[in-house]
């Protein structure tokens, strides 16, 4: 049983290693990293979302998530309309660069998911 739970654990850190892998391949012709593309995952399917709500969704920190959309904001993906100090808990909202990127991300990401359960 202990082979089994390890083998199982070196082959979930495998998964991941390659999904960062394929991410940062995919989208190094963007300028974009694998937790930019996260944020622009969910924020294309969930306009409006918080900093907050990012780091649940992308399993992020909330550095990780404060650079990302520092790194998105300043290279026209995305725009948050708030510019207080509370602006962590604003909603970030996509512009049409950003539109367009998530669009690309989730066909992408679709297309790879219809290719599993087809096969």
């Amino acid at each position: 049983m202990k082979e089994r739970f390890e083998l199982f654990t070196v082959l979930i850190a495998k998964i991941n290693r390659s999904i960062k892998r394929i991410k940062k391949q995919e989208m190094a012709e963007y300028g974009l990293r694998g937790s930019h593309v996260s944020c622009l995952y969910y924020l294309y399917f969930c306009d409006g979302l918080t900093a907050t709500d990012l780091c649940e969704r992308c399993e992020e920190d909330k550095g990780t998530i404060s650079r990302c959309i520092d790194y998105l904001e300043s290279n026209g993906y995305l725009y948050c309309q708030t510019q207080n100090a509370k602006r962590y808990k604003s909603p970030l909202y996509l512009t049409e660069k950003g539109l367009e990127a998530g669009q690309r991300i989730a066909d992408k990401i679709h297309g790879v998911l219809d290719q599993i359960s087809a096969g």
